[in-house]
């Protein structure tokens, strides 16, 4: 016997016919033989929990000039550029669904493929945006360790969650992001099962990372991987950007300081031949991304509006 519709049954019902069957709420209301004002909460509530992605397939002209523009001025391979969600909007949610349509296209490929990927807000609202499609011939691997230094996992991981929706073989690096002294590093990473995965992820043929910025707002000081001290100590040093805990200057070269030795999992190497693709943006993130794309970092960009316009005005 079946059972009553959930509230996700409901709103995931009502988020279709708006979004998919166009209907008005009224239309909504009558359909589901609720009121107006539940209709309204029930699509909204539909939006919220992520059961209705909602993608622009249409490219808007200025986007596609700042495409353009990104990629004759810094020499990149592709660029995407999604549009403005307007002031107080979380740029990673702008950039979620044109980063989620670049990693498809790699995985719709007939060859297999190795894909690496870094961590952070830009990656995990991406692969919240994949739709679940088993696909065994690609491996995935992660390019960094996601340990704390309290033994807790970062929040915003995205190899198991990506894993959980292709169902493919995946590599996660288990070692902690930043280990307590460099002869802990050196003992974790010379362990077989570290060292394949570490193998894997410098021979990707494709990689994904986060851009991570070096003010007060650092996520590697937000998220608990290193002390305040560390963190202006690494900006005396002329920080600008992280990717994958390694943490460049605004020419894009990387910076050895104490932190450089603990760093758990696979620096991302200037120059690399293969897609390296940034997804990443917002205003405290433009000198991060510069720096990066300066120094070969990464060679592919997806990013936002008025990202893409900071990098192009302040060149």
């Amino acid at each position: 016997m079946t059972g009553e519709p959930t509230l996700l049954d409901e709103a995931a019902r009502a988020g279709w016919l708006s979004h998919v069957a166009g209907m008005t709420q009224d239309q909504i209301a009558a359909e589901l033989g609720v009121s107006r004002q539940r209709a309204q909460r029930l699509v909204s509530k539909a939006m919220a929990e992520g059961l209705v992605k909602v993608r622009l397939d249409h490219k808007i002209g200025r986007c596609l000039e700042l495409e353009a523009g990104l990629i004759r001025t810094y020499g990149l391979q592709q660029a995407r550029v999604a549009p403005d969600l307007g002031q107080g909007a979380d740029p990673a949610r702008a950039t979620a669904g044109a980063a989620a349509s670049l990693l498809e296209s790699y995985l719709a490929r007939p060859e297999s493929l190795t894909i690496a990927f870094g961590t952070g807000r830009a990656l995990s609202a991406m692969v919240a945006e994949i739709a679940t499609q088993p696909n065994e011939r690609h491996k995935i691997v992660s390019l960094i360790g996601n340990i704390a230094p309290d033994g807790s996992a970062s929040f915003y991981d995205v190899i198991m969650r990506l894993a959980d929706k292709l169902h493919a073989p995946h590599y996660p690096m288990p070692v902690p992001l930043i280990s307590e002294t460099p002869q802990e590093r050196a003992m974790f990473h010379a362990l077989r099962p570290v060292q394949t995965v570490a193998t894997l992820a410098q021979e990707a043929d494709v990689v994904f990372v986060g851009v991570g910025q070096m003010g007060e707002d650092a996520p590697l000081y937000k998220d608990g991987f290193v002390t305040r001290a560390q963190l202006q100590d690494m900006q005396a040093k002329g920080a600008a950007g992280e990717i994958v805990g390694g943490v460049f200057d605004r020419d894009g070269r990387y910076i050895e300081t104490p932190i450089s030795a603990l760093v758990g999992g696979v620096r991302v190497e200037p120059g690399r031949a293969g897609p390296v693709i940034a997804v990443a943006a917002g205003p405290t993130k433009v000198s991060a991304i510069r720096a990066a794309l300066t120094g070969r970092i990464v060679n592919c960009l997806v990013t936002d509006e008025p990202t893409a316009s900071a990098l192009l005005s302040q060149v």
